[in-house]
């Protein structure tokens, strides 16, 4: 076995510059650590850490978001995530799944995901409680470069609950709002009822720095706000590719259409970020259950431009 270890994408701990080293040997890892404990330096990467359920929304009536905090407070407290980062929630002697780390970056409080209730991990996690406990891996996966738009337009594109796959992205970038041009956000859903932050879009929307287009797929009783899907809408918003980013995520359909709008609009493949975090299984890559290609999602992404996805098979 080496004695050096690839640290995993946008852990916890950093690489001490001033020493020179720039990779992990087995010297610096902590036995039996959970990633949330000891991030790269975990020694078991495989164990969650325990945290309790502080609070439950109930976004939609198939999705709730569950706000949890690790029980040991230095945990907590030393936790760091990027946006766009993923976590495994799990429920012990049922299973975990992955999700998106949809809280602010910033937020010390609490770490919030997003559930649509779908197999039987899911609606084993929309019967807890709070102050129920639950299992967390996280942070895993390789974050929305948010340094390296500084300066650029930004255009979200959200579907559904693929909103909560881009919370954390928007929230950091609004709470750093001096670092970026204009700032766009179009969400749509199939129904009003299907629309997930209801405080975040009053919020958004009440703001004079932010674009904010809300849209869902045909008229419903009492909706009296925009009407179309979201690759339509975004044709007729039409927004200029030069120094933009696109960054999109939800229904692959959606996500297909909208590519093809951005391509009529000129948006090079390399301003074009999306994710692809569902196909996540353990996580560190070892399962090989998420890889695509010579890629493996959990590691190599789960954020990938449209450049990188057109070297990889087609999974769009």
């Amino acid at each position: 076995m080496t004695d050096e270890l690839r640290p995993e994408q946008g852990g916890q701990e950093e690489v001490d510059c001033s020493s020179g080293k720039n990779t992990l040997t087995l010297a610096d890892v902590e036995a039996l650590a959970s990633i949330p404990r000891a991030g790269t330096r975990s020694g078991n990467p495989y164990l969650p850490e325990m945290a309790t359920v502080v609070e439950i929304i109930q976004e939609t009536p198939n999705v709730k978001s569950f706000r949890v905090r690790f029980s040991d407070e230095e945990v907590m407290e030393r936790f760091t995530f990027e946006p766009g980062q993923v976590g495994q929630l799990g429920i012990y002697g049922v299973g975990e799944s992955t999700f998106a780390i949809n809280s602010s970056s910033s937020n010390k409080d609490y770490l919030q995901f997003s559930v649509m209730q779908a197999g039987e991990v899911t609606t084993a996690l929309h019967q807890l409680s709070v102050g129920d406990k639950v299992g967390v891996r996280a942070p895993m996966g390789r974050p929305f470069p948010v340094r390296e738009w500084k300066g650029k337009n930004l255009l979200f594109i959200m579907g559904g609950i693929g909103s909560a796959a881009l919370r954390a992205t928007v929230l950091h970038c609004l709470e750093h709002r001096a670092d970026y041009g204009d700032v766009t956000i179009l969400y749509g859903a199939r129904t009003p009822v299907d629309l997930t932050f209801g405080y975040d879009i009053e919020e958004w929307q009440s703001r004079n720095d932010v674009q904010t287009v809300v849209t869902v797929d045909a008229e419903f009783p009492g909706w009296e706000g925009r009407v179309g899907f979201v690759p339509t809408v975004l044709e007729e918003l039409a927004p200029g590719p030069v120094d933009t980013m696109a960054v999109l995520c939800g229904p692959p359909i959606m996500i297909k259409f909208c590519l093809q709008v951005l391509e009529r609009l000129q948006f090079a493949d390399e301003q074009v970020y999306t994710t692809l975090e569902k196909r996540m299984k353990c996580g560190i890559g070892i399962c090989g259950r998420c890889n695509v290609g010579p890629k493996y999602v959990c590691v190599d992404g789960p954020v990938f431009t449209m450049a990188e996805l057109r070297e990889l098979p087609d999974e769009l």
